[in-house]
């Protein structure tokens, strides 16, 4: 059993599956999230490939009980929680006057309704990890849209800005507790998810998903006595 252990929603690809392949190589075991079955599995068995303990549950985070069932899966196979990675997201672009309601309840919910629901969840295990040695840490991927504003991705500008003002208040609340929070605010990450924009920017001058996971490991090692609230990615000239 590890000694250590973490949740990471949004596994299967991309920035998730480097923060679990670091988790994994800083000795977490680790439980990975995902909405697609057949991509979770092929990213776990990367993470098994290179000796990580690796508990899979595929799950749409949109819903509560599928929330519960990650959590619950977590609980049986690890028994405590040192690091909650809420990275599991969705950006759908669309004009004002064209916004699909059934689009934006989609990013409202997994983007941050799902982060609000893990933390209710989980917040046991991370006060016994803080408690036990002033570390736990949860990590939530907004983006560079949560702190300017996108046109076009209004909605999920707007979400990404609750997952920033959600980051803040729990460092307020759970901070002297022993559990740290930062927000990642990435600019355009070399992902499956930002394909629609790869005709104006090249895939080879985006960010990589490793500058995001390596973050994290800094984040790890650093003392109970600091805490990063926030850390903003952006591209060589990009507006900041």
């Amino acid at each position: 059993m590890a000694e250590r252990a973490a949740i990471i929603t949004g596994a299967s690809s991309g920035i998730g599956l480097a923060i679990a392949d670091v988790l994994g190589q800083e000795g977490y075991g680790l439980t990975v999230a995902a909405r697609r079955p057949d991509k979770l599995e092929e990213a776990a068995g990367q993470l098994r490939d290179k000796g990580y303990d690796v508990e899979v549950v595929a799950a749409s985070l949109t819903e509560e009980e599928e929330v519960q069932k990650v959590v619950a899966a977590h609980r049986e196979r690890f028994g405590r929680l040192d690091c909650l990675v809420n990275n599991a997201g969705v950006g759908i672009g669309a004009a004002v006057g064209e916004i699909s309601t059934k689009r934006m309840d989609m990013q409202l919910d997994l983007n941050l309704r799902s982060i609000i629901l893990f933390h209710r969840e989980t917040v046991d295990l991370l006060r016994a990890a803080g408690a036990e040695h002033r570390k736990a840490l949860v990590v939530n991927t907004a983006s560079i849209a949560g702190k300017y504003g996108q046109a076009w991705l209004s909605v999920y500008s707007a979400t990404k800005a609750g997952v920033v003002g959600w980051t803040q208040s729990m460092h307020k609340e759970l901070a002297q507790e022993g559990i740290k929070s930062t927000a990642l605010c990435p600019g355009f990450v070399d992902t499956p998810m930002t394909e629609f924009v790869k005709g104006q920017v090249p895939a080879d001058d985006m960010i990589r998903p490793e500058d995001i996971a390596e973050t994290v490991r800094l984040l790890l090692r650093m003392s109970p006595a600091c805490i990063v609230p926030e850390v903003q990615f952006v591209r060589p000239g990009d507006d900041m």
